[in-house]
């Protein structure tokens, strides 16, 4: 959050667990992560086993007290709960630790504030940000007089909105215009793209599951790689050219996350669908993570919602350096499993294959002899399919190739 290491905020971490401790306390454990990735100290973490969340303050009342005392003695600045809040429970707990209350998905937004790089990614937080306070309006405002600077002050609150519903309503009126120009120069892209007929795979995986770094030992894509939660989230498209001769695009989405907060799916959902309108899921999974399954289980759910999970999928288990030898994993939704480093480039060769399979499956194989007045046919099958083989001959050039079948008809 601050430069300064020695200013960090310094924060305690919050949960209620109504169910599955462990499940709990793993989210706990990604919330401190979360905080790291903020720029926050993390001075302790605090569970709470009941039924359901108290729906006035959250947490309850004897937990409340003890929470205030180690704020004193261990001089944190602000708590932090695994849950969202509602404007009451925030505002009332603000009022019974007189401290900073913050939620997890206001720090899930302050990183992504953090994060933007180009002008479509800071219009998709501010939209994300504005709608969050939308829909916290009632009992916000005397909660946030207490903030300073921190969590939650980064993108819109350093323009110091007043928050008022007429207000916010306009300027994400004003932000879904700006936002509508930029789906439609994507929009371009995306319809320039299927003119050449080269196939598309979307890189989809659990925040830090090592996308970027695949995408850059693939493709020299020059994105950052950081060990860091949601490191990047603008998407890159670049071009990998296969082993014998075929082309496919490979877009890196912006990774997931448990409890990915809605306003977030909703804002980037243009940056999302580059999953829904690919050809292919190529899904990295860190394999070398203990929370693997339910890693895995939060992106398939994240593909659901997107309708992308009918597509044919291809899991890459990244990370098998810092795995123990002979660990044989498994995912039912894949139709292709492959155990990677793509920090080293093992594997990867094998990628290059299934990719040209895949692509193939969609493909007819021809063999023909064009004559050389239809020579422009074959550049059309240079540009838009693989061939495998020319030779020149006195009636005619005498191909085999495999062509799109959208192209098929043309030849």
């Amino acid at each position: 959050m601050f430069d300064n290491a020695e200013t960090r905020e310094r924060v305690i971490l919050v949960a209620v667990n109504t169910g599955d401790e462990a499940e709990t306390r793993d989210s706990l454990n990604e919330l401190k992560a979360l905080a790291e990735t903020a720029g926050v100290e993390t001075v302790t973490m605090v569970l709470q086993n009941r039924e359901n969340p108290d729906p006035g303050t959250y947490i309850g009342k004897g937990k409340i007290e003890e929470i205030a005392g180690m704020l004193e003695m261990l001089q944190a600045d602000a708590i932090i709960t695994d849950d969202e809040l509602s404007p009451a429970q925030m505002n009332n707990l603000a009022e019974e630790l007189n401290c900073r209350v913050y939620d997890r998905t206001m720090l899930i937004l302050d990183i992504f504030a953090q994060r933007a790089r180009t002008s479509e990614g800071k219009i998709q937080v501010e939209l994300a940000q504005l709608r969050y306070r939308q829909q916290h309006l009632v009992g916000m405002r005397s909660y946030l007089s207490r903030l300073g600077g921190g969590i939650g002050t980064r993108g819109p609150g350093e323009k110091k909105l007043e928050i008022d519903r007429r207000l916010i309503a306009e300027r994400i009126s004003a932000l879904r215009a700006e936002l509508k120009k930029v789906e439609e120069h994507r929009e371009v892209l995306r319809q320039g793209r299927k003119k050449t007929n080269i196939k598309t795979a979307a890189i989809v995986g659990y925040t830090n599951a090592g996308k970027s770094t695949l995408l850059n030992t693939l493709t020299n894509a020059g994105v950052l790689e950081e060990d860091a939660l949601f490191a990047t989230l603008d998407p890159t498209t670049r071009l990998l050219s296969l082993p014998e001769g075929g082309q496919i695009l490979l877009t890196d989405t912006v990774g997931f996350i448990r409890k990915l907060p809605h306003t977030l799916i909703d804002a980037f959902h243009s940056t999302l669908e580059e999953a829904a309108l690919a050809d292919y899921i190529i899904h990295v999974a860190d394999a070398s993570s203990p929370h693997l399954e339910q890693q895995m289980q939060v992106v398939y759910q994240t593909l659901h919602e997107l309708d992308a999970d009918r597509k044919k999928i291809i899991t890459l288990f990244n990370k098998q350096d810092m795995v123990s030898p002979g660990v044989h994993m498994h995912d039912h939704h894949a139709d292709y499993v492959i155990p990677v480093s793509a920090k080293f480039g093992d594997g990867l060769d094998f990628l290059r294959q299934i990719l040209e399979k895949i692509i193939r499956e969609d493909q007819i194989h021809i063999e023909r002899t064009f004559s050389y007045g239809d020579a422009g046919k074959i550049a059309l099958i240079r540009q838009s399919g693989t061939l495998l083989e020319e030779k020149y001959l006195p009636e005619g050039i005498r191909i085999e190739a495999y062509v799109p079948q959208e192209i098929y008809g043309k030849l």
